[in-house]
């Protein structure tokens, strides 16, 4: 039998609309199974909506205000709700946010910064505060956390989403961060690795011309839906759904990875390169 999960309505405003929702069927005596009944969703999309973990879509929003007779109380607050899912994000990046985190699969290529997933707080910061040095303390940081929170993807009670990522040679090499926290940055990537969360490749400075030189890379695949492909440049982002497209991506993606230092090998380059952060043979 499922464990049912208390919530805790007062964490975030995506906990609370959850909680409220949760409530309002309960006391209507209805079961998941009753609630979604007549509409396109299933139990377990409901309830990852009233745990805060998945967003209400307006359809499912208007139909649980009719089951419930909740007046449009949910229709009117699903909007809420996405704004403060994406609080701290950049507006382009909003679809992938909500993906990832169903995600079966997660494939990504960092040629110039490590991958949000990975990075560390200083990291984080650095690369915010390069490009917005006169912005708000307060803004930086909610940008900080809100990107930070990403991680929770690799708890240790989740087998989902496998994560492969390449990283170009030079974000090992050349360091944005004082030699203390690029070691962070890097034993990051190790402890993730060594715990069986991801699958790390280098690819080798001097490995010539290679697939996607163009840009970095996110692949992301589904259970039960078609994939999607991601990329983006310092202002703007752009999702692919056409699967046509997200396939040609795929196979450059296998390309690429074939390029690639092997995983062992890799690990083993960034393993060396945290150690030369920590005795001062890698400097600023």
């Amino acid at each position: 039998m499922a464990v049912r999960k208390e919530i805790d309505g007062s964490a975030s405003v995506p906990e609370f609309y959850g909680a409220e929702l949760r409530y309002q069927r309960e006391a209507a005596g209805l079961t998941l199974q009753m609630a979604v009944e007549g509409s396109f969703y299933g139990v377990s999309y409901l309830s990852e909506i009233e745990r805060g973990e998945r967003r209400m879509p307006a359809a499912l929003a208007r139909h649980m205000d009719q089951v419930l007779k909740t007046d449009g109380f949910f229709e009117r607050r699903c909007e809420d709700v996405r704004k403060a899912r994406k609080r701290g994000h950049a507006p382009y990046f909003e679809r992938i946010l909500e993906a990832e985190k169903h995600a079966d699969t997660i494939e990504q290529w960092a040629p110039t910064v490590f991958p949000g997933l990975l990075q560390t707080e200083a990291y984080v910061r650095a690369l915010f505060r390069a490009e917005c040095p006169f912005e708000q303390h307060e803004k930086t940081e909610e940008k900080v956390q809100a990107r930070l929170s990403r991680a929770s993807l690799f708890k240790d009670d989740r087998t989902t989403p496998a994560y492969w990522v390449i990283l170009h040679e030079s974000l090992l090499r050349l360091p944005i961060l004082p030699p203390e926290q690029m070691a962070e940055q890097l034993e990051r990537v190790l402890v993730l690795g060594r715990r069986g969360r991801l699958l790390a490749q280098v690819l080798p400075w001097n490995a010539g011309a290679h697939p996607l030189m163009l840009g970095n890379a996110m692949t992301l695949t589904f259970a039960d839906a078609p994939p999607l492909f991601y990329t983006e440049s310092q202002h703007h982002g752009t999702t692919v759904d056409d699967p046509g497209l997200v396939k040609r991506y795929q196979r450059s993606y296998d390309l690429l990875r074939a390029a690639a230092l092997p995983p062992e090998a890799s690990l083993a380059m960034i393993e060396a390169t945290a150690e030369d952060y920590r005795n001062g043979k890698q400097t600023r």
